[in-house]
C-alpha cells in the first residue's frame, strides 16, 4: 500500500484533487486509472480510502469512500537535537525518527554547534516522505530552531533528560523510560554540550543520562533514544 498526504482533508471531504506533481506521479508513474483505490492521510490521525474518478496527470480527482481515525499515542516523544555539520546526517535522523514514531523534533543551537543556521523547508519534505513510507497517520511536528538558552526555559511535558558524554553521574536512559509517559531528551552536537549547558539543564530538572557505553554521533544518539522509548512502550 502507498500512502499519500494532504493536510486539508477532513472527515467531511467528499471529493479531492491532487496537485500537479502528485497527479503526474499517480497517473504516469504508478499508472493508476479510473476505479483504482488510493490511501491518503491528513497527518493528524485520519486515513482516507479514495477512488480515482478522473486520472488526469495534471489534476487527478478522487472520491472519498470512507475514513478511519487512529487515536494518538498516550505519550509524546520530543527529540531536541543539535544540527549536524553535514545536513545529510540530520536528514537521515529525521527520516528514521519519523519511521520509528517521534512526535516532536526541535533543532537546538548549543555553544559547540558547528551549524548555527537551520533551514527547515527540505526537512519538512523529508518528514512527510518518511511518514508516508512508514504508513503513519500522524505527521511529526518540526519546531523552529532555537538556542539552548531559549529552549531550556520552556516547560516541557513529561520527564526531561539530557544525554551527554561528560564525566559525572548519569543514569541509564533505558531504565528511566516509563511506558505511557511523555519524554523530552536533549542530544548535543559533535562537540557535546558545554559544562555550563549541562549544569543549566540539571538546574531546570533535566536528568543526565547515558545511552550506552559507545561514543555515538549526534544523529545516532537521537535514533537510539527514540528507539529505546518505542521499545519500552511496546
Amino acid at each position: 500500500m502507498q500512502l499519500f498526504y494532504n493536510s486539508e482533508l477532513d472527515q467531511t471531504t467528499k471529493t479531492f484533487n491532487f496537485s500537479k506533481d502528485e497527479s503526474r506521479h499517480i497517473v504516469k508513474v504508478l499508472r493508476k486509472s479510473t476505479g483504482d483505490i488510493l490511501m491518503i492521510t491528513n497527518g493528524i490521525g485520519w486515513t482516507f480510502e479514495a477512488e480515482v474518478v478522473i486520472p488526469n496527470h495534471n489534476k487527478c480527482v478522487v472520491n472519498i469512500l470512507n475514513s478511519k481515525y487512529e487515536p494518538p499515542k498516550d505519550y509524546s516523544v520530543h527529540l531536541v537535537v543539535c544540527p549536524t555539520k553535514m545536513n545529510d546526517r540530520y536528514e537521515w535522523f529525521l527520516e528514521k525518527a519519523t519511521e520509528i514514531g517521534v512526535t516532536v523534533i526541535t533543532p537546538i543551537i548549543s555553544h559547540n554547534s558547528e551549524r548555527k543556521v537551520v533551514k527547515t523547508e527540505r526537512f519538512e519534505k523529508i518528514i512527510q516522505s518518511a511518514m508516508k513510507q512508514s504508513l503513519h497517520p500522524y505527521l511529526p511536528s518540526l519546531e523552529a530552531a532555537v538556542t539552548f538558552s531559549e529552549f531550556i526555559k520552556k516547560p516541557q511535558e513529561g520527564k526531561t533528560f539530557i544525554a551527554h558524554c561528560d564525566k559525572g553521574e548519569k543514569l541509564k536512559f533505558k531504565n528511566q523510560v516509563e511506558p505511557g509517559k511523555s519524554i523530552t531528551i536533549l542530544i548535543g552536537p559533535e562537540g557535546d554540550f558545554s559544562n555550563q549547558e549541562i549544569a543549566t539543564a540539571m538546574e531546570n530538572n533535566y536528568i543526565p543520562v547515558s545511552l550506552g557505553n559507545s561514543r555515538l554521533r549526534t544523529e545516532t544518539a537521537a535514533i537510539v533514544a527514540c528507539h529505546t522509548i518505542q521499545l519500552c512502550n511496546e
